[in-house]
């Protein structure tokens, strides 16, 4: 039996970076934003010593949090829109799911336990990540059984479920120590939801340790790792995902082809709402509270912005984990490098708004221009 592609190929003598043009690209913008943020935010202490604002591990630690919080609804996001699809819910559902997750905690939960029916923190959470999945799977319902557009399906739940959210909470603040029962302890739930690798060792082990490396990872970016890990196996070493691409590249002929395109395409969209469901409680952790009408506002944008900047194309059957992860991450720094350098934010979103056209634009020029195929000729020439 022969290999179709023998390891002799030049597809296989080619390094990663020929191989991979787009996620190189972003490699080398993040690399110069953050050697172009690093340099810009240098200021001189009063010991005459010159601190990187942008740098330090305080900031550092800030970023990788968003960057876990954002990073895990980009990559669900960008695997809707491998399949042609587009999902405006996600920032609607982190507000209705914020909200859910906090009544079940603090005044839902504490009527389950007055009248003796188990209730722990750990089922909220559990609770929280299956409404999340059911309502991507109501998405798919639409999409795939009813044959309704994935614009449609989804716009009518980004103003379904935020009036939800405001009328299940009286359209008010919905905060996590409202009526806690007495009996209910949140001190792991708030470690593994806020906190970093050290203070969860510290749980566990009763240490007090602050300092350190471990100290400055925070589990969101733990959390973004594993999820990002688990998809990348299954979008690019298994057969669901080249079902996934190719429902995207033509659900017709996918279709002819004796692949199930209503189930790939549907499965995309229970899995943007898992991860949906992850970061509406990661964020609802991180800011401690859930006002309806405004938590969540924009954040599909940014998800799908992050996704789109990645490489993954809106006709779909592009895209890869590692460029919608790159993707989010830049996204990330950018917000920060605004934040830093303007005491003024209400242009902030307005600065990112053009920086992200330029570089999407950059992006779309790579199949005629690439970066390693520049560095490829460089090398080759005497």
């Amino acid at each position: 039996m022969t290999d179709k592609h023998p390891p002799n190929t030049a597809e296989h003598q080619a390094n990663w970076f020929s191989r991979n043009p787009n996620e190189t690209s972003l490699i080398v913008i993040l690399a110069l934003l953050v050697i172009g943020a690093g340099l810009g935010s240098l200021t001189r202490m009063r010991d005459d010593s010159l601190v990187s604002l942008f740098l330090t591990p305080e900031n550092v630690r800030l970023m990788t949090q968003q960057l876990g919080m954002l990073g895990v609804i980009a990559i669900g996001a960008g695997i809707v829109i491998i399949t042609g699809g587009i999902d405006l819910t996600i920032g609607a559902l982190i507000a209705l799911l914020g909200v859910i997750f906090f009544k079940l905690l603090t005044s839902w939960g504490s009527w389950l336990i007055d009248h003796h029916i188990p209730w722990h923190w750990s089922l909220a959470v559990l609770a929280v990540l299956i409404t999340g999945g059911l309502f991507g799977l109501w998405h798919a319902y639409g999409i795939t059984k009813l044959r309704m557009q994935a614009f449609i399906v989804t716009l009518c739940g980004l103003l379904s479920y935020r009036g939800i959210a405001r009328f299940i909470s009286s359209d008010s603040q919905v905060g996590n120590i409202d009526g806690l029962h007495e009996t209910m302890d949140l001190t792991l739930l708030t470690v593994l939801s806020e906190g970093s690798i050290q203070r969860v060792l510290n749980h566990f082990t009763g240490n007090d340790i602050t300092s350190g490396p471990l100290s400055f990872v925070p589990m969101s970016f733990i959390y973004l790792c594993i999820i990002a890990g688990i998809v990348g196996v299954f979008l690019h070493r298994s057969v669901y995902g080249r079902y996934l691409f190719a429902a995207g590249r033509n659900e017709l002929a996918a279709k002819y082809s004796g692949i199930n395109t209503h189930a790939v395409i549907g499965s995309a969209y229970v899995i943007c709402g898992f991860c949906t469901a992850v970061s509406a409680i990661l964020y609802a952790g991180f800011a401690g509270a859930v006002m309806p009408s405004g938590h969540g506002n924009f954040y599909e944008l940014y998800a799908i912005a992050a996704a789109v900047l990645g490489g993954c194309n809106l006709r779909g059957g592009e895209g890869s984990v590692l460029g919608i992860v790159l993707g989010a991450t830049i996204l990330t720094v950018l917000q920060n490098m605004v934040q830093l350098f303007r005491n003024d934010t209400s242009l902030s979103d307005t600065i990112i708004g053009l920086i992200l056209f330029v570089a999407v634009a950059l992006m779309m020029k790579q199949k005629s221009f690439s970066l390693s195929k520049t560095f490829a000729k460089l090398r080759r020439t005497p």
